[in-house]
């Protein structure tokens, strides 16, 4: 009897062991709000096609970060030795976000901006939601470096903020991403009413001149002399600058197609499946779910709507310096964010609302490649003197 006693005690020892290593013995209501969060992540990406490239893996990415598990397993992507913690490496040391500008530039064609050069002055302007948010986040408290990386969400641009978090304020980074790629995906959402708003029907009707055409040899050298003027002037610049334009040049040269189509194709698929499942890993409710990450997120789409804003007012105050049938439609103010091209198709749409033979796309895509642009250069200027 002793002996089945003790066999008795043994099993129960070993199924309380196993229960205790289970996610529900370690699930506390932070791991059920992030949850909730990842599912609604997935539902907007599945259900209303809101970014589906990046929210399907952040969500899911969500989901694997907040299932509970005992601490020391070296399961955790904020354990060393974890095999998640090796595939956030990349998120950590900065080296995904290059490899996605890399084939961005593959992706993009600039001559919409080549043939209007002053379009890019409004890619420029919407840049103010970086700096205005910047200013915020110290007033709250954070600190230069702190605010800096919160800033760059402004840009709405996700690899960029998540490189800039990287270098100045890597304890934020999870937050910084999510808020990023939360507003991201959200610009049919946010910026049509606010473009709504500072334009009246006469401005959203205006008639821009066609662009003219690009030669291939406007197309080779712009990557070249962009480079060049860009990274002379912010160097820090350097990593994001120099492989968006290598990507282009690919493009452009019509000599290295495979080299180019690979850029676009395979490597960044590659590159989003990683960096956005481990930015939603990197959620991990014990670590994720402070007042700090609530703060990032207000921030966050407070200086989207100031970078909105601003690219919408300063065409309007543009419009002033030009002459009758040279001015530029309002409407594309919006797209000076680099939310590559999902802006400017919001430029298409609201446009389309009050004049149904204005298209405005390649108008458009003028700012929202020099927002591209723009937003890699307001990261290199504050890594600059913050780092």
């Amino acid at each position: 009897m002793g002996g089945s006693g003790s066999f008795f005690s043994f099993v129960v020892e070993q199924i309380t062991q196993f229960l205790s290593y289970t996610a529900f013995a370690n699930l506390t209501s932070g791991h059920l709000i992030m949850i909730v969060i990842g599912l609604i992540f997935i539902y907007l990406a599945i259900a209303k096609e809101y970014e589906p490239m990046l929210l399907v893996p952040i969500g899911f990415g969500i989901l694997i970060g907040n299932i509970a598990f005992t601490p020391g397993l070296k399961l955790g992507i904020y354990e060393t030795g974890s095999v998640l913690n090796y595939l956030y490496f990349g998120v950590m040391q900065g080296l995904y976000p290059p490899l996605i500008f890399l084939g961005i530039g593959a992706m993009t064609d600039f001559s919409a901006l080549i043939s209007n050069p002053k379009l890019i002055l409004i890619g420029a302007a919407a840049q103010f939601g970086i700096f205005g948010a910047y200013a915020i986040a110290l007033a709250l408290g954070f600190s230069p470096a702190e605010a800096g990386a919160i800033g760059i969400i402004g840009g709405a641009d996700g690899p960029t903020a998540i490189f800039l978090s990287s270098k100045l304020a890597p304890d934020l980074m999870g937050a910084i991403a999510i808020s990023a790629y939360s507003y991201m995906a959200l610009v049919p959402v946010i910026q049509p009413p606010i473009m709504k708003l500072l334009t009246s029907k006469k401005e959203r009707v205006i008639r821009m001149k066609p662009p003219r055409a690009v030669s291939k040899q406007e197309k080779i050298f712009f990557p070249i002399a962009g480079l060049l003027l860009t990274t002379f002037l912010v160097p820090s610049g350097l990593p994001l600058l120099g492989m968006l334009f290598f990507g282009n040049l690919l493009k452009e040269s019509g000599v290295t197609k495979r080299l180019a189509d690979t850029a676009k194709g395979s490597l960044i698929d590659i590159v989003t499946i990683l960096l956005g499942l481990t930015v939603g890993a990197s959620t991990q409710a014990t670590t994720f779910l402070t007042p700090q990450s609530v703060k990032i997120f207000l921030l966050g789409a407070f200086s989207f709507v100031i970078a909105t804003t601003a690219g919408v007012l300063f065409v309007k105050f543009f419009n002033l310096f030009l002459k009758e049938g040279n001015k530029i439609n309002p409407l594309i103010g919006n797209s000076g964010v680099s939310a590559v091209p999902d802006s400017a198709r919001v430029s298409q749409v609201v446009g389309l609302q009050y004049d149904r033979t204005n298209y405005l796309l390649m108008h458009a895509m003028g700012p929202n490649v020099a927002g591209v642009i723009g937003s890699a250069v307001a990261a290199g200027i504050l890594l600059s003197f913050l780092s």
